[in-house]
């Protein structure tokens, strides 16, 4: 089970990262899929590079094969999609965006730490 933890927090790493080049190479569409349309270039630029950086904060863990480490970074990154949810909820942006993108996780991000932490 930890081995398939470890699977899955590698691949929420990757595809935060891909999410933060989205965000560097097509703001606009970006923003759309996150929930809350806006056309600020300079903010959208920063969200791609927070998206990135969360991204890569994982990889020391993962190639260490610290999967205690791995399970609080995780844990701790957690924070991310639900501020993300909380955003898109007070913004006026869809709920099924809100909910079903960055609830559902942050939700899977706490089952993969827990499973890490706990062992």
């Amino acid at each position: 089970m930890v081995i398939i933890a470890t699977w899955l927090a590698g691949l929420v790493a990757l595809g935060i990262i891909l999410i933060g080049i989205r965000f560097l190479l097509r703001p606009v569409a970006s923003a759309e899929g996150f929930g809350v349309p806006v056309s600020m270039n300079a903010y959208l630029t920063v969200k791609g590079v927070r998206d990135i950086t969360a991204g890569l904060v994982a990889l020391p863990a993962l190639v260490t094969g610290n999967q205690h480490m791995l399970g609080w970074l995780v844990l701790a990154s957690v924070f991310a999609p639900a501020g993300d949810m909380v955003v898109v909820l007070r913004n006026g942006g869809r709920r099924a965006v809100a909910f079903g993108v960055h609830g559902l996780t942050a939700a899977v991000m706490v089952a993969i730490a827990a499973v890490l932490i706990l062992g």
